[in-house]
């Protein structure tokens, strides 16, 4: 009997190790990463700061991880840090920030992204009536609005304003792999001036565990001992390390062939009834799908798709977000347009 293949789109955390990478991390080399004596872990963080334009970075089991040492290491309790829209460490990480560092987050208006004049209005000074400000945080790639990148230009406005205004500058560059390769610019063109930055290396990249969170060698230093804290020291890492190394240096450039899927899936799903896609902010691997007919809801859409074998993820029920990746093809996002398309049809020609 046949199984019938399912095609994810909820997200590119849900790849699997390629038989290569498989190979790799079955063959690392491993020591005590507490000892800081694990060889394929001191390589990957080595590789990682040189690429990112940092002194040094800390791998970590994961993204959330890294954001929240990132906070840690550079506020004390009762700070407050600038963060974009739905940034993932406001929205997604478990009110991390208020827990772990006590501190309180003033969400910026924008789509993720937002300006120097947002910091500036928003920006609270060392007054016994507030909490000072004393972090901004960009994401880069945007998790919720698309997978959208910043302009370099304006980025750069928004850390120069952060420099005048003495504040430390965070960069969660979870998918910053998407935008170097949207940009096409090298990693650290899209870090520089940022006191920390954390990557993810089981998104995009395909490795099935980790994140980094490089610095400069004194932030470093706190990170370390943070990662002790929150009981993220490991031991022999270096086999999932391993993972992590082969992505770098084997996925990073095929990344541009999830950029052209999703554009496949954009072009596909705009052209279908009921449905609309801005396909002017689908930049990378990421393709947000609005619902525009009366008659579809975007949660029986989903379980509709799921009976086809077409997963993706609902954030409302007007708002589809879909993401490719490596274990998606070309012809598996022909086919989802396909099956979507279907179902938007059967729904409105019922009413």
């Amino acid at each position: 009997m046949k199984v019938k293949k399912v095609i994810d789109l909820r997200s590119d955390t849900v790849t699997k190790p390629t038989l290569a990478m498989r190979q790799a991390i079955a063959n690392a080399e491993v020591g005590d990463d507490m000892y800081r004596e694990d060889p394929t872990v001191n390589e990957l963080e080595e590789t990682v700061a040189n690429l990112l334009g940092k002194d040094k970075a800390l791998y970590l089991p994961t993204g959330s991880m890294a954001n929240q040492i990132a906070i840690k290491a550079q506020t004390q309790p009762g700070d407050d840090i600038l963060v974009g829209q739905n940034a993932h460490n406001w929205m997604f990480e478990s009110g991390a920030a208020g827990f772990i560092s006590s501190i309180q987050l003033t969400v910026l208006p924008g789509d993720g992204r937002f300006t120097a004049e947002a910091v500036k209005a928003h920006y609270k000074p060392d007054n016994v009536h507030f909490a000072p400000t004393t972090l901004v945080s960009i994401e880069n790639t945007h998790n919720v609005s698309g997978g959208v990148t910043w302009d370099r230009k304006e980025m750069n406005t928004v850390l120069k304003m952060a420099d005048d205004l003495n504040l430390s500058k965070h960069l969660d560059g979870a998918r910053i792999w998407n935008a170097a390769i949207y940009h096409d610019l090298p990693l650290k063109e899209l870090t520089k001036g940022f006191d920390t930055v954390s990557v993810c290396l089981s998104k995009g990249l395909g490795a099935p565990v980790g994140s980094l969170l490089a610095g400069n060698s004194e932030t470093m230093k706190k990170a370390y001992r943070l990662r002790r804290i929150l009981g993220g020291s490991m031991r022999q890492a270096g086999i999932i390390a391993a993972g992590g190394l082969y992505a770098i240096r084997n996925h990073f450039e095929r990344l541009k062939d999830d950029h052209h899927n999703a554009k496949i899936l954009a072009n596909g799903f705009n052209e279908i009834d009921g449905i609309s896609v801005n396909i002017e902010k689908t930049h990378t691997n990421m393709v947000i799908l609005d619902v525009i007919h009366d008659t579809i809801n975007a949660y029986q859409l989903e379980s509709e798709a799921r009976k086809e074998g077409v997963l993706f993820l609902c954030t409302s029920d007007k708002r589809i977000r879909l993401v490719t990746h490596l274990d998606v093809t070309k012809e598996d996002c022909e086919k989802a347009v396909e099956i979507v398309s279907k179902i938007c049809t059967n729904t409105i020609a019922t009413v």
